[in-house]
């Protein structure tokens, strides 16, 4: 019980400054971008608002944990399904330190097939994800005192304070209550898995071949591992024996399908979404991964 309770304190420092910077970036989102402009740019059916979440979600340095609050509030404005999941596949994958990071460790070649493999991933996810119709669960609106309009009128006749209550309001108690249960239980979920789930010389045996890429799948699946932790740990799993391709399986899965995840889109999406999700990237995360595995 106390490395359980050691390692779930671990997680949570390590994930609170995102899911903060989440929570807040959710509730600046909600006080200052009306719906009609995420409606216009993210609810279309084409192929460009998948690229814009997609390309936004390479560059924002917030893993996981902290792109779900941001990505529900993008849905709750109107955003389409498939923008959503190109925006949660790609904001985890990679960032600008998980890149550099690859480089140093596993070389040039990882670090730029990772970069392109994350876009590709993101942009295939999110014309899967437009094929379904979602509505967004409601949060109770906010009503402006000046005019009874919502939310998004007062912005031209409020005072600073009032947003700031506004978006600390929304970010840190409507969000915590909306999804903050789900990724409290992720995060006791995650820590359970790293310390009952036995990996030790095993590792060192039965990574040879297949075995490596149904290995790094699955423990992409159940644990959380952000992107720039994933490196040293497939580094290491490399010079034990795992394939460089079952190595990027692991790279593109683990960042992108914590406990928080999962439970956040079964909440917020339903059962039949969350199968797509999981699906997808797993056919996406080993296709990638053994394509990696035939450039020379």
């Amino acid at each position: 019980m106390t490395h359980f309770l050691h390692i779930l304190v671990h997680y949570s420092w390590e994930i609170l400054p995102a899911v903060a910077l989440g929570f807040l970036l959710s509730g600046i989102i909600q006080e200052f971008i009306p719906a009609n402009l995420v409606e216009r740019h993210l609810g279309g059916k084409g192929i460009k608002p998948i690229l814009y979440t997609t390309l936004v979600g390479t560059l924002l340095p917030i893993c996981c944990w902290g792109s779900l609050p941001v990505a529900v509030s993008f849905h709750k404005k109107g955003a389409r399904l498939g923008p959503i999941l190109a925006f949660l596949v790609a904001t985890p994958a990679t960032s600008v330190s998980a890149l550099l990071v690859t480089w140093r460790l596993l070389g040039l070649k990882f670090a730029i097939f990772i970069f392109f493999a994350v876009i590709l991933m993101g942009v295939v996810m999110g014309l899967v994800g437009n094929l379904f119709k979602t509505q967004p669960k409601e949060i109770a609106k906010t009503i402006c005192e000046e005019c009874g309009k919502e939310k998004q009128c007062h912005i031209h006749h409020t005072g600073l304070s009032q947003h700031i209550k506004s978006i600390f309001q929304y970010a840190f108690v409507d969000m915590v209550k909306e999804i903050g249960p789900e990724l409290l239980l992720g995060l006791v979920l995650a820590a359970g898995v790293a310390v009952f789930v036995p990996i030790g010389e095993w590792i060192k045996h039965n990574l040879a071949g297949v075995a490596g890429y149904v290995f790094s799948l699955i423990f992409g699946l159940v644990t959380y591992i952000c992107s720039t932790a994933t490196v040293p740990l497939v580094d290491a799993f490399i010079k034990q024996g795992l394939s460089m391709g079952a190595g990027m399986v692991l790279l593109l899965v683990g960042p992108i399908t914590s406990y928080g995840t999962i439970l956040v889109l079964r909440k917020e999406f339903g059962m039949k979404i969350l199968t797509v999700y999981l699906l997808g990237i797993s056919i996406l995360s080993l296709s990638l991964g053994y394509l990696f595995s035939l450039i020379p």
